[in-house]
């Protein structure tokens, strides 16, 4: 990948995360990156999300976590954001 596209594409990464959750350090920007690339697989092709999910339960937990996590960082900042 280019480098230029690589440091704009962080960009819209970091700035989605804050738009998001309200914040965008490394490791939410990494979770950020995870539920909506694992999101879009399961929208797009569910039968490989579902085949993922039976071949790596422990991963299909940590992602349960990661979802969970980032819906109430949306609800938390969505709130704060109406105050």
């Amino acid at each position: 990948m280019e480098k230029v596209f690589a440091q704009q594409f962080e960009a819209l990464l970091e700035k989605y995360s804050d738009l998001l959750v309200g914040e965008s350090t490394e490791e939410t920007k990494d979770k950020v990156k995870a539920w909506a690339l694992y999101t879009h697989i399961a929208k797009s092709m569910p039968a490989l999300a579902k085949h993922w999910n039976e071949l790596y339960p422990e991963a299909k937990e940590e992602m349960k976590v990661i979802i969970n996590e980032i819906k109430q960082l949306n609800e938390l900042h969505r709130q704060s954001s109406k105050k």
